[in-house]
C-alpha cells in the first residue's frame, strides 16, 4: 500500500519525513516538485507535480491519500479516495461537505480521517483522555455541573510589539477574525461575532504560571457530542477558543476597528492588503523560535464546590528540529496515517480518535515533541 501525501508546505515536513524514515512506501505530490526536492529529496525520489487526474490513475485501493492542500482540496480529494477504494487523512475540521461522504465512505470500506492535526487534533485527545479519566474516577456523578476549556494558540517565543507572529500567509489569521463564535457560558449558548467582543484572561498551569488573552473560536457546541458528554449533564461551560500573549487586543485595536468596516470586494482587496503587509513585518526571521501553548481542563463541581479538576497543559517551541507548529500539526497526522494503515480506524468520516489505545499511544508520542507536556491535578 501507497501513501500518497499531497502538500509540502511548512507544517507538513516533519510528519512526511518521519514516515519516510520509518521505510513506508510514499509518492510525494506538490504543485512546485523543487520545493518538495528541497524539503524531502534528501529521503526519496518519489515525487510528482501534483494533479488530482495523475494521483487517481496511481491511487490502488486501500492506498492512503494525505491532504497538506488548501481546504478546498480536501472534499474532492476524499471523494476521489472512494472512488478508488482508498483512505483520506487531513489535518483540517471536518467541513459539512465532508461530513456529508460518510455514507458513501462506510460503504466503500474507507477510512476519512480528519482533524488530527494541532488544534483540531492534539486538542481533541486530551479532551478525549480527560473525559475517560473523569467517568471511570470516584468522583464521577450524572448530576455534576461540568465545566470544559480548550484553549490553543501559536505564539512567538520572544514577543514582539505586535505580540504576534506569522508562519505563513496572515490572511486565514485575519479571516478568522471576521468568524462568529458560539459556546456555553453560564449554562447558556454565547454568540458573538467578532472576536473582541469576548476576549478574557486565562492563567495558564504551566511550571510557572503564565496569564494569556482568551477568545471563543467557532462553533463549539457540537464538540461536546464528539467528545461523548451525556445529553443529560449539566454544562455550566464549554469553549474551545483561541489563546495570544497578553496585550494582544490592544497591539491589534486599529486592526479590528479596520476589519469592522471591511465588506464586499473592495474589503477582500483590503484584506489582502494588511496581510501582505502584516507578512513584511511580523513574519518569523530565519530560525527563529515559534511557540504553542495548549491547555485542555475539564472540572465537576457538587453543590457548588470543585469534586475533580485536571487540566492538560502542553508548551512547545521551535529547536533545532524545527518549528514547534510543524511538529504539532504534521506529526498527528502522520500517526494517523499508520493508524490506518494497521486497520485501527473505522471506515466512515472521522476526526482525532476517541479510542483509549490510539489516544493513550499517540499522547506519549506527542510527549517527545513539546518541551513541556503534564496533567495538572487542581484537586491533589
Amino acid at each position: 500500500m501507497t501513501i500518497h501525501w499531497c502538500g509540502t508546505g511548512l507544517s507538513a515536513i516533519p510528519g512526511l519525513r518521519r514516515l519516510l524514515e520509518a521505510g513506508h512506501d510514499i509518492t510525494v505530490w506538490n504543485r512546485t516538485t523543487d520545493k518538495a526536492r528541497a524539503a524531502v529529496g534528501d529521503l526519496t525520489d518519489k515525487i510528482k507535480a501534483f494533479d488530482i487526474d495523475a494521483l487517481g490513475a496511481d491511487l490502488a485501493k486501500g492506498d492512503v491519500v494525505v491532504s497538506m492542500l488548501p481546504g478546498d482540496w480536501h472534499v474532492p480529494l476524499a471523494e476521489l479516495c472512494i472512488a478508488k477504494e482508498a483512505n483520506f487523512v487531513s489535518s483540517s475540521y471536518i467541513a459539512p461537505e465532508m461530513k456529508a461522504l460518510d455514507e458513501k465512505a462506510r460503504a466503500a470500506g474507507v477510512a476519512c480521517v480528519n482533524e488530527v492535526g494541532l488544534d483540531p487534533g492534539i486538542d481533541h485527545l486530551m479532551a478525549h483522555a480527560l473525559i475517560a479519566d473523569y467517568r471511570a474516577s470516584d468522583a464521577y456523578d450524572a448530576g455534576n455541573t461540568l465545566s470544559f476549556i480548550s484553549y490553543c494558540g501559536g505564539i512567538p517565543k520572544i514577543p514582539n510589539p505586535f505580540r504576534y507572529k506569522f508562519s505563513w500567509s496572515p490572511l486565514g489569521v485575519l479571516k478568522a477574525l471576521r468568524s462568529p463564535s458560539r459556546s456555553i457560558r453560564d449554562f447558556a449558548p454565547f454568540d458573538v461575532a467578532r472576536p473582541w467582543d469576548a476576549i478574557s484572561s486565562y492563567e495558564a498551569p504551566l511550571p510557572t504560571p503564565e496569564s494569556f488573552e482568551v477568545y471563543p473560536n467557532r462553533d463549539s457546541i457540537p464538540f461536546m457530542e464528539d467528545y461523548k458528554f451525556d445529553a443529560d449533564w449539566t454544562v455550566k461551560e464549554f469553549v474551545r477558543g483561541t489563546l495570544r500573549l497578553n496585550g494582544w487586543t490592544e497591539a491589534w485595536d486599529d486592526v479590528f476597528k479596520e476589519i469592522e468596516t471591511l465588506t464586499g470586494p473592495e474589503g477582500d482587496t483590503r484584506l489582502k492588503e494588511m496581510s501582505d503587509q502584516f507578512w513584511d513585518e511580523n513574519a518569523y526571521d530565519e530560525g527563529e523560535p515559534d511557540r504553542v501553548v495548549l491547555c485542555v481542563g475539564l472540572t465537576a463541581e457538587k453543590d457548588g464546590q470543585e469534586v475533580w479538576h485536571k487540566t492538560y497543559v502542553m508548551d512547545a517551541w521551535g529547536d533545532d528540529r524545527g518549528t514547534a507548529m510543524a511538529r504539532l500539526v504534521s506529526i498527528p497526522v502522520s500517526l494517523a496515517v499508520e493508524a490506518v494503515l494497521n486497520h485501527e480506524v473505522p471506515a466512515g468520516v472521522s476526526a482525532a480518535p476517541s479510542d483509549p489505545k490510539l489516544f493513550t499511544r499517540w499522547l506519549e508520542e506527542i510527549d517527545t515533541l513539546a518541551q513541556h507536556l503534564e496533567i495538572v491535578d487542581h484537586m491533589a
